[in-house]
């Protein structure tokens, strides 16, 4: 059962996300009877976030820094390779009844949410301080798993409630539907949610910068805003993030993922007791060369992109030599030894790309000057000097679609989000997918929902071409 694999209790550097005494064997009414036992409940979801490989792909966490960059022009595969998922996403060649496929973990945690809040709302043992603070993270981690949900498959089930047989038999909500829920949940996470970072009791201020507070929700729905192109939204959200100083600014680069960097607006503690980032283990190619275990390194097309003296190229890639042959790999974290200290924390939402939301959403509201000193913050950072280019909307937007690719980087699938939303991937794809051995076709630009959800749900329409 879900609750058997999400409720365990971790140890290791110290965590604010500990798991107490599983829940698994209580009432719902115990389970949100005290502030204790509904932080127990959520601080379980987080732990589930941070626990699995990014090579098994099978929650959202594991997947979205690893799959969509086969995906999209990000990756090269190693040819050595024989997991037949990675050869199937980086071939844009996906199947419907196999590979990793988080819409299958992702509503149960969805499921958990909404009982979650149901829970919450309904206590009468809990303080009014943790109620609240809870009920809005539980809102924010709603949004978050359904804005991954929408740009990967599309429309999807809208799930809101506890109600099994009503929920087996939704059909797929529109896309703007879906939007308008997230936007909701953002805009009542950010009433809700502290505006410092909090510890495991849900107050008390904390420099772990592991549990969201209204700072990650308003940069969650700066995106939001950017996606669904409310850019004077986008634009007002950004600001606040950027304008609050005393939490957030950008820091050196060999600092930016390090825990509790000051970049950081919501980061995952490591629960893999040894461990620092899933990421390390899996894109850092040791001396012995690329592996069925470590496949992965940057392609071509993404190396060829940096500006010469970006100092992004020489703290975030490494490279492994064998053979003559050289393997540059994204290095933006740097421990991938067993008992090695926790210093680094995976990041989730960072002050850099509320510079280059800012920036994209003023250039479509024509106030290029204002999105150029973004753009010019970021490029100063890595090194380079101010953009150089035309002063129009369209240049702009061409070199801020630049910038998110070389700063974001096997980040949360960020590349092939950005294609599919500014409608370049069939353009970029369809020369890129060749060279990968493949076949692009336009409806490749959302993955299959697996057969069995669709024998399951009668009322559930496959996408396009699966």
């Amino acid at each position: 059962m879900f609750w058997v694999g999400m409720f365990i209790t971790f140890s290791a550097c110290n965590k604010i996300v500990e798991v107490d005494t599983p829940l698994i064997y209580t009432s719902k009414g115990d389970a949100f009877a005290s502030d204790a036992n509904a932080i127990s409940v959520l601080n379980g979801i987080y732990a589930n976030m941070s626990l699995v490989a990014l090579s098994e792909g099978s929650s959202i966490n594991s997947f979205m820094s690893l799959y969509p960059g086969l995906s999209a022009d990000e990756f090269t595969l190693y040819s050595g390779v024989t997991n037949g998922s990675y050869i199937a996403f980086y071939q844009n060649d996906l199947l419907n009844t196999s590979g990793p496929n988080p819409w299958l973990t992702s509503y149960p945690i969805i499921y958990k949410l909404n009982d979650a809040i149901d829970g919450i709302n309904a206590s009468s043992g809990m303080t009014k301080k943790v109620k609240n603070q809870l009920l809005g993270e539980a809102k924010f981690l709603r949004a978050f798993y359904y804005f991954y949900l929408v740009n990967l498959y599309g429309p999807v089930p809208l799930v809101l409630n506890v109600n099994y047989k009503e929920n087996s038999i939704l059909a797929r909500s529109s896309i703007d539907i879906v939007y308008q829920q997230i936007v909701k949940d953002l805009v009542e996470a950010d009433d809700l949610l502290s505006e410092n970072f909090v510890g495991s009791n849900g107050y008390t201020a904390s420099s772990e910068r592991v549990v969201p507070n209204k700072w990650a929700a308003k940069a969650l729905l700066a995106r939001v805003y950017l996606f669904t192109k409310d850019y004077n939204n986008a634009v007002a959200l950004s600001t606040e993030v950027i304008n609050n100083t005393s939490l957030f600014s950008l820091t050196d680069l060999n600092s930016v993922f390090l825990s509790n960097s000051q970049e950081a607006i919501w980061q995952l503690q490591p629960v893999n007791l040894g461990w620092n980032t899933e990421d390390a283990k899996l894109f850092i190619i040791p001396e012995t060369g690329p592996s069925e275990f470590n496949p992965i390194f940057l392609s071509d097309s993404l190396l060829n992109s940096f500006e010469f003296n970006d100092q992004r190229k020489v703290n975030w890639i490494d490279t492994t030599i064998v053979d003559g042959i050289s393997y540059h790999f994204p290095y933006k974290y740097k421990s991938a030894t067993l008992g090695a200290d926790i210093t680094e924390y995976k990041m989730v939402l960072r002050l850099a790309e509320q510079y280059l939301i800012r920036a994209e959403a003023n250039v479509h509201q024509n106030l290029l000057s204002a999105a150029m000193e973004d753009l010019n913050t970021i490029r100063n950072r890595a090194g380079l000097d101010k953009y150089q280019g035309a002063g129009n909307q369209t240049s702009l937007l061409l070199a801020i679609l630049h910038e998110r690719r070389i700063e974001l980087f096997s980040e949360w699938g960020n590349r092939w989000l950005d294609l599919k939303r500014l409608g370049k991937v069939d353009e970029v794809m369809g020369v890129y997918t060749k060279i990968k051995g493949g076949i692009w076709n336009s409806y490749d630009q959302y993955y299959p929902i697996f057969q069995s959800e669709l024998a399951n749900d009668p009322n559930l329409v496959q996408n396009e071409g699966y």
